[in-house]
């Protein structure tokens, strides 16, 4: 048996990542909080990720706050954090601003107060009008944003700035289910001026190349909850990813991730830095992790089965580390066989369970054997 190359998930992490990956380049909403509170377990991960040497980064698409606003979060919450651990997209949105138009140039700022900062301390000059002739407005989140600053912004893009958003979320995590994000407010002005803007925070390159640049991190880890901008970004930017499972993305739509956005590692939260990650092995007809296995289904579909419940797995199907303890190795090698089947395309699958183990398993992650992701 063995755990071939190229498949996400399939290879784990032997040892822990901490020993593996010298920073952690961790996203905020939905990884270390939801709305005003921590994650339950998270300070006191990242507190064992500290004492074993990995240095943590706080990345975050929402630009609303500036980093010692972010830090004195943290702080607060029980994770000790300084203005220079936490990277924001509009320190991103502001490096490419000041790349593209040079120090001093006139920038519009639209959303919280982190962006207006952001664009400062880049050396560019804030102005509150159109007809202060910005080069660019660059948009971010903020809660406060209402017609008036998006009307400027209106008027500034269709008079010939360039629009740079910080992020393109549509939407942000909260303790009373999504809420409108970024996207949403940027999709005003692309629907009023017909311009698509610069998207400079994750998933585009630019936001984890200044994470990189920020932290001197040779081998980092991307921590994320949300597949279309962590995952992908870290995928586009070179890096590794662990996807964490107390935000936006559920197992559904993890099984059904297009190509560039299935992670290197899944955890039900921050503690997955902690510990070694199993392996997923095939025999050729099955795909095994732990006591459970997986298969695709003749026609399409996927069989979830566990030999918990029946004979012992065969000699071989439980190599060194394939036993993590978290109740996921169900979940990874599904997602394996099925990312295995459809290496080039994003196909929500329909899971059938091949014993009530599984049967139970799936219920708990939202995959009941009557639903279609």
């Amino acid at each position: 048996m063995n755990a071939p190359a190229g498949i996400p998930l399939a290879a784990g992490c032997p040892r822990p990542p901490t020993s593996v990956h010298d920073v952690a380049l961790l996203d905020l909403d939905g990884v270390v909080y939801v709305g005003p509170d921590a994650v339950p377990g998270v300070p006191e991960a990242l507190a064992a990720a500290r004492a074993a040497d990995m240095h943590l980064g706080f990345v975050t698409n929402n630009a609303s706050r500036t980093p010692q606003e972010v830090a004195d979060h943290l702080t607060e919450l029980g994770v000790p954090a300084d203005a220079g651990d936490v990277i924001t997209s509009s320190q991103a949105a502001a490096t490419v601003v000041a790349q593209r138009y040079g120090s001093g140039a006139r920038v519009l700022p639209v959303g919280g107060p982190g962006v207006a900062v952001a664009l400062r301390a880049a050396g560019l000059t804030v102005v509150d009008r159109a007809e202060d002739g910005p080069v660019a407005v660059v948009q971010g989140y903020g809660r406060e944003v209402g017609w008036t600053q998006l009307a400027e912004a209106v008027v500034a893009v269709r008079a010939g700035a360039r629009h740079v958003a910080t992020n393109a979320d549509a939407t942000i995590p909260s303790p009373r289910g999504p809420l409108p994000g970024n996207g949403a407010m940027v999709g005003v002005v692309v629907d009023v001026t017909g311009q698509e803007p610069l998207v400079t925070g994750k998933p585009d390159p630019a936001m984890h190349a200044e994470c990189v640049r920020r932290t001197g991190a040779r081998t980092p880890l991307v921590v994320g909850d949300r597949l279309d901008t962590d995952i992908e970004g870290a995928r586009r930017a070179g890096a590794a990813s662990l996807l964490v499972l107390t935000g936006v993305t559920v197992p559904a739509t993890l099984l059904a991730a297009a190509p560039d956005r299935r992670p290197d590692l899944l955890a039900h939260d921050c503690a997955g830095l902690l510990s070694p990650h199993p392996v997923v092995v095939t025999d050729g007809e099955r795909w095994r992790c732990g006591t459970w296995w997986a298969r695709s289904r003749p026609g399409g579909g996927l069989v979830l089965g566990s030999d918990a419940e029946g004979q012992p797995p065969p000699p071989g199907a439980l190599p060194d580390g394939a036993r993590s303890g978290d109740g996921l190795d169900g979940l990874r090698a599904l997602c394996v066989a099925h990312w295995a089947a459809h290496p080039e395309e994003a196909v929500p699958p329909l899971v059938e369970p091949a014993d009530e183990s599984a049967r139970e398993a799936l219920r708990r992650w939202g995959l009941a054997d009557d639903l279609r992701p």
